[in-house]
């Protein structure tokens, strides 16, 4: 698709079934039938950014905040092996509480469990950081974009910057990293011109996977009182991004199952994704997570509910990227 078709899937009503039916179609031949499963655990919502829309914001007094140790999030990570799901997200705000041996440490148990995959979403460290979590055993890297207009960027970040970040995505892709992107549908001041760019920047850096889901408003932050992004956009970008990248691992998110707990991901299965991420983070601890607010759960259960309910294949692997080869449990991606 060119920028004016592109434009056309965003602005034009009662598409959405072409639309849909398309990117099912795209999935279905570059991705297969089979849907990924990663067990995430949210293990700080401690944050040094001042993000306007997040709740865990260095400014929300109001949060109740939580550091998991070390220790405690090895074992979390062996239910979920033993559970035989074999992703780890090891997911968090911007804590540098976590130090690079810190962290290394925690990789390198999980790595000892088997043929597992660490996915870190930590934000943006050092590049020292990237190397020593890499030599670890880090396998992807997760750095979502957010938003692909630098204004707006700037404007929801403070004191970042858009450029570093697509910096940082292009050095992790260097390191050997499998890396993530993805941007937020509905954001307050957001044009359908930057929905284009946002799938764009998923196409220019090649990502091998990519995080799409709406906005939703947490009430402890400055964008509280705006209401939450359209389903109905979020299931077109996430349509358009399947049918523009091909092959990249598309999962049908939280917010999704925020918006609509019945059939939100259930539709995001439907229109191109292949990704679930059931939050494994322990009781007591998830609901102090609270990036936006009435945020779904999602289990493992749930998770599977869902994707036999799609029709699809619950995959038991992995899930390395699909443009990556993987030859005696080493990846090589192009």
């Amino acid at each position: 698709m060119d920028k004016n078709q592109i434009l056309y899937y965003l602005e034009s009503p009662n598409i959405e079934k072409e639309l849909f039916q398309k990117a099912d179609e795209v999935r279905k031949k570059f991705c297969g039938d089979e849907v990924y499963i990663r067990g995430i655990i949210n293990f700080s919502s401690y944050c040094c950014r001042n993000c306007l829309y997040c709740g865990l914001r260095r400014d929300n007094k109001e949060l109740k905040r939580y550091r998991m140790k070390p220790q405690e999030i090895v074992n979390v990570a062996r239910k979920i092996v033993n559970s035989g799901v074999n992703t780890i997200v090891l997911q968090s705000g911007d804590d540098f509480y976590y130090t690079r041996q810190t962290l290394s440490w925690i990789i390198q148990k999980i790595k000892q469990m088997g043929d597992v995959a660490v996915t870190l979403s930590v934000g943006e460290r050092a590049l020292e950081d990237y190397k020593a979590w890499k030599e670890a055993g880090a396998d992807r890297y997760l750095l979502k974009h957010e938003a692909a207009n630098p204004k707006l960027y700037e404007k929801l970040h403070p004191g970042q910057s858009l450029r570093k970040r697509r910096k940082l995505l292009h050095i992790l892709k260097k390191m050997g990293y499998q890396i993530g992107a993805g941007n937020i549908v509905g954001l307050p001041g957001q044009t359908l011109k930057d929905l284009l760019d946002d799938i764009l920047f998923l196409k220019e850096l090649n990502v091998d996977m990519a995080g799409i889901g709406p906005f939703i408003p947490q009430e402890n932050t400055p964008l509280g009182n705006f209401p939450s992004g359209d389903l109905n956009l979020t299931l077109r970008v996430l349509a358009l991004a399947r049918i523009v990248t091909k092959n990249v691992l598309l999962p049908a998110t939280t917010a999704l199952a925020t918006l609509d707990s019945e059939n939100g991901q259930l539709m995001g299965l439907k229109v191109g994704a292949n990704v679930i991420m059931p939050d494994f983070t322990p009781t007591g601890y998830e609901e102090k997570y609270l990036i936006y607010d009435n945020k779904a759960r999602v289990t493992l259960k749930r998770a599977k509910e869902i994707i036999l309910k799609a029709e699809r294949k619950i995959s038991g692997s992995r899930g390395d990227s699909l443009k990556c080869v993987r030859h005696q449990r080493v990846s090589v991606c192009i």
